[in-house]
């Protein structure tokens, strides 16, 4: 295991999961090792406390027995990975307020000053049917990040995928959108 990518996951992830962004046992959170494998937290792990024991090298081109291991949302990753080489790390994760907003909304206009000046404007993506959403998803994902010019997709009702070359500015900019929506939130109600 890398030793410098799974610190990197594990301060990232302790700090997103006292944010609320991951839950005990849902979210992700990944790392390209090289071209064709990444490291991620395993179905059973909590993000709280990433061990080297809850995380798991995947090959990105072929499934072997390691991925009944992983969690979930690891085909999104993978096929992240796989359609933009620049991905270097990447994360599913469930702010609440940005979550919340999506069900009502069709995209995210920010009123603050670091959401208009870092985001701009947010689409909200919106999966239709959740009957087959796991299916679609990881191919719908990397081709809306194909077609727009963006680091970050909130989906509604799902929750929030990003990727970056940089793990720190990956958290910074759900922080980020998780605080321009709260903003809206609350000056809903003004």
């Amino acid at each position: 295991m890398n030793k410098y990518l799974m610190e990197e996951i594990q301060h990232i992830s302790l700090a997103m999961f006292n944010k609320n962004f991951f839950g005990a046992y849902h979210g992700s959170i990944s790392a390209r090792v090289t071209q064709s494998s990444f490291i991620t937290n395993t179905k059973n792990s909590i993000l709280n406390e990433v061990t080297e024991e809850s995380l798991i090298t995947l090959n990105s081109h072929k499934k072997d027995h390691r991925w009944k291991q992983a969690n979930i949302d690891a085909p999104i990753h993978a096929y992240l990975y796989n359609a933009i080489p620049n991905a270097k790390y990447v994360s599913f994760s469930m702010p609440p307020y940005a979550t919340a907003y999506s069900l009502k909304h069709s995209k995210v206009i920010p009123q603050d000053y670091h959401g208009y000046k870092i985001l701009g404007e947010i689409s909200i993506y919106d999966p239709k049917s959740f009957e087959d959403w796991r299916e679609r998803s990881h191919f719908e994902i990397p081709q809306f990040f194909q077609k727009h010019e963006t680091h970050i997709l909130l989906i509604k009702g799902f929750g929030v995928i990003s990727y970056d070359r940089d793990i720190t500015e990956m958290a910074k900019k759900v922080s980020i959108l998780e605080n321009s929506c709260r903003l809206l939130a609350l000056s809903a109600t003004l």
